[in-house]
């Protein structure tokens, strides 16, 4: 009955509205295009009746040009599969507008995993005073990156806010001005944007989403929850920030550049100080009271409009207690609530905003210390141990010059020396965090300690949390290893007790799932948890686990609550720590209501799993010896795929792999290293998930994992994993996120490729396990339909599906023209490139 419901909504307030509004288009203002609207159907009804039929893209797109236009020329016909394209970019904004438009009408105060459902679930069981206690030991850290999946430019963006609240409002007249607008808005960036503007992007959410919504979920969260005895700590709720501090695989990320990202950020939370103090003047008039804020509001102002960076968050704290001593003694404590508002947000937010995170790669830490090491302490060649070069680095007084060096040693050198400056503006909290990526060995994290010694700082000066990210298969094989040398050296032992006996550790689910496949991946991560928890513990270390995870279920996206809620007690829960990228960003945290929303889903999945007994997250010996099981069988099946030769052939002949890069839509280069033949381990995760993504065939989200069910089949064991199944909510989600890559996936788009001649066989091999992951993973859910128990998603998605149906068609029709090296190569280059955009915004969480 509750899916019938949630359905019904779905259909008045999502699919009717699409529909109604969809007719405005007809009047978009395109130069030769008033009759696109009547066309678009036209191509839409050919693709889903040629597929069907078995039509390849070609044969499709030519029947539509025969059967429905006049064209004669090959310019003709590319011009007008370019302003499809545009008319189906335009038609994705708007349907997000309208689903984000419903949101709050479609997702109830009180749903599971809501701030209030958390609260009277703790009242029912008697569990307030554990769930405060939590509380007050547990924080929530979104973390927000650029990647090449966040494109809209800004004007985009502020249409999209524009459109989203006259569609609330039912303003048909505005819509109707609005999508005039987006007609003759341009969605292409004409340059790449460099990290300073990746950043400026994101930071436009924080000031006009995240300020107001975390301020009003943590005042949520008080009301909730407060006593006169029990406030919760102020940073509860964190965001973390990269562009402009992850420059690994990103060579236009510079020391410059990660300062002048921390200044924005610091002056953009001074912005919303000044803006939010601007509105509290209107009602604290009160004489004492005015001219208190008064004086802040000018300290404020003069370190954002006449460069004096010189007001810290503890200057700003101690005025507005000022204020509300002279507010308490001789007003009564008049509007006393509104000063607590703005006095939390200046706790929660500091004077940074976001915590800048730095991240390099380990293997270039190493280029740099060898550099160092040969020029400073004549160790060159190998005629030194690792042991005698680490020995040096952490026992040397010598303080390097930037300047004498050159390149990327005297830019790391550059930055790290920074660091000081920032967090003397933005605060500690402002950048305290170095990432090690690829971490497989101690030395890469020590690499890193050694550094800020030799840029002249002191052990206790150094007020750096050292984070290793493993994400590799060897690297989360040594991770264990890796942290407990940590814990037993004395000179690092001596810096996390300086850091609070705190270690955070970065887990990467995407060059995890890309190196080992779906199942293994997420099994290994696990484990890879436990024991870290476990050698934490034995050396009394609090350990906080960071989680690299990108949009859809290929890179640790999916459903993240459930992720989350499903973690056993085996597995350290001080924080959810998590990465939100590219397109993830306006998709689930776009707007204050699904940001709020989000947020809280996060938290209460923490919160719950600590303090409400659930059988189902704590795995047993023989639940844990079945997924050991099935995650190697698929591990060898999805191993057999990669070592398959047609692998990066097939990926950069056949799919959109190479066009990342060209799309001017990301600061960052499609793959590691420069020049050489395409390797495996040259692919960055984002453009490898996003062309089996783009393929619809969405192989890192499934593969292998019918194989292993299959395995178990044969052996008369399925019962087995069905009792898993209903018996674990770890592998249910693994089951169900697995479901969602499945759901997304359109075998008939690329069915033509069965009989190519190179990448035949290839192609069968991966629609062979496609339809057996389907079937067995419907015979293990007793599902009729993929994501048969989330009918708002499956609905969302079909309706995607359908609006980008004609842009799949498009992309895969000048793919075969590329390969047959037909017409204008230039021209169907950019079609491609083109329709790159309306798929990874429709999709929403496509790599």
């Amino acid at each position: 009955m509750q899916y019938e419901v949630q359905t019904e909504k779905f259909r008045q307030l999502v699919a009717n509205k699409f529909q109604i509004y969809n007719s405005l288009f007809m009047s978009l203002p395109y130069d030769k295009m008033s009759n696109i609207g009547m066309l678009l159907p036209f191509l839409y009804e050919e693709s889903k009746a040629g597929y069907e039929a078995e039509k390849s893209p070609e044969e499709i797109v030519e029947e539509f040009f025969h059967k429905h236009t006049d064209l004669k020329t090959e310019e003709q016909k590319t011009e007008l599969l370019f302003k499809i394209i545009q008319y189906v970019e335009r038609q994705v904004v708007l349907y997000d507008s309208i689903e984000d438009a419903a949101f709050p009408q479609l997702h109830s105060e009180s749903d599971a995993g809501t701030i209030l459902q958390l609260h009277e679930r703790a009242l029912q069981e008697h569990q307030l005073g554990a769930t405060r206690q939590k509380l007050a030991d547990f924080a929530v850290k979104v973390v927000f990156t650029a990647h090449p999946t966040q494109f809209y430019p800004n004007s985009v963006q502020r249409i999209l806010h524009d459109l989203r609240f006259a569609i609330t409002h039912d303003s048909v007249s505005e819509i109707d001005v609005l999508l005039q607008q987006l007609g003759k808005t341009p969605f292409l960036n004409i340059e790449k944007p460099t990290p300073l503007d990746e950043a400026l992007s994101i930071i436009f959410y924080l000031r006009y989403v995240y300020y107001d919504t975390i301020g009003e979920l943590f005042k949520k969260i008080k009301n909730a929850f407060g006593t006169p005895n029990f406030s919760p700590a102020p940073d509860l709720i964190q965001m973390g920030f990269w562009p402009g501090g992850d420059r690994d695989g990103n060579p236009f990320v510079t020391a410059e550049i990660t300062q002048k990202v921390a200044h924005e950020l610091h002056i953009s939370i001074l912005k919303s100080y000044y803006a939010h103090l601007k509105k509290l003047r209107r009602r604290l008039s009160f004489r004492g009271v005015s001219e208190v804020l008064d004086g802040l509001s000018d300290d404020l102002y003069a370190a954002i409009f006449a460069g004096k960076s010189t007001v810290t968050g503890a200057h700003i704290l101690a005025k507005i207690e000022e204020a509300e001593k002279i507010l308490i003694e001789k007003h009564n404590g008049l509007f006393k609530n509104i000063l607590d508002d703005f006095k939390d947000r200046v706790k929660i937010f500091g004077t940074h905003f976001a915590t800048l995170d730095i991240r390099q790669d380990s293997r270039i830490h190493q280029e740099i210390i060898d550099e160092i090491l040969a020029k400073k302490a004549g160790f060159s060649g190998e005629n030194f141990s690792s042991e005698e070069k680490l020995n040096w680095l952490l026992t040397t007084d010598c303080v390097l010059n930037p300047d004498d060096f050159e390149g990327l040693t005297k830019d790391t050198l550059q930055n790290v020396c920074n660091i000081k400056e920032v967090q003397q503006k933005n605060g500690e909290r402002g950048l305290h965090r170095y990432i090690i990526s690829n971490s497989e060995h101690i030395k890469d994290v020590l690499n890193v300690f050694a550094l800020f010694r030799l840029c002249g700082y002191k052990d206790e000066e150094i007020n750096i949390d050292i984070v290793p990210l493993f994400e590799t298969m060897d690297g989360l094989d040594a991770a264990e290893n890796i942290m407990k040398k940590l814990y037993e050296l004395p000179v690092y032992k001596g810096h996390l007790e300086k850091r609070g006996k705190t270690q955070t550790i970065m887990l990467g689910f995407s060059d995890g799932t890309k190196d080992g496949g779906y199942l293994k991946a997420n099994w290994e991560i696990y484990e890879t948890k436990e024991q870290l928890t476990k050698i934490s513990d034995d050396f009394g270390v609090k350990v906080v686990f960071f989680d690299g995870r990108g949009g859809p279920p290929a890179r640790g996206g999916g459903k993240t609550h459930d992720f989350y809620a499903s973690q056993g007690k085996t597995i350290a829960n001080h924080q959810i720590e998590l990465t939100i990228q590219g397109q993830t960003i306006t998709s689930v945290f776009g707007n204050k209501d699904q940001a709020k929303y989000n947020f809280e889903q996060l938290l209460t999945a923490g919160i719950e799993n600590d303090v409400f007994k659930n059988s189902k997250k704590d795995l047993n010996q023989n639940e844990r010896k079945l997924i050991e099981e099935l995650a190697e069988i698929s591990f060898k099946k999805y191993s057999d795929l990669k070592a398959h030769p047609r692998f990066v052939p097939y990926l950069q002949e056949m799919s959109t792999l190479e066009y990342y890069g060209k799309t001017n839509i990301g600061s960052r280069p499609t793959k590691r290293g420069a020049g050489g033949a395409l390797k495996f381990e040259d692919l960055r995760a984002i453009p490898f998930v996003g062309s089996w993504s783009q393929l619809k065939q969405n192989v890192p989200g499934f593969f292998g994992f019918g194989f292993a069910l299959n395995e178990l089949k044969d052996a008369g064991r399925f019962q087995e994993v069905k009792d898993l199944y209903k018996g674990s909510d770890f592998f249910k989600t693994l089951v169900l996120n697995s479901m969602m890559s499945m759901n997304k996936s359109y075998f008939p788009l690329t069915s033509y490729m069965k009989k190519n001649e190179k990448f035949g066989e290839f192609w069968a091999i991966i629609f062979e396990e496609y339809k057996l992951s389907e079937k067995l993973m419907l015979e293990l859910t007793d599902f009729q339909t993929l994501m048969e128990e989330e009918p708002l998603s499956r609905l969302s998605v079909k309706m995607r599906e359908k609006i980008v149906l004609p842009l799949l068609s498009i992309q895969q029709y000048a793919l075969i023209k590329i390969q047959k090296e037909e017409g204008n190569r230039e021209a169907y280059e950019k079609l491609v490139m083109r329709s790159l955009f309306g798929n990874i915004n429709a999709s929403r969480n496509s790599a």
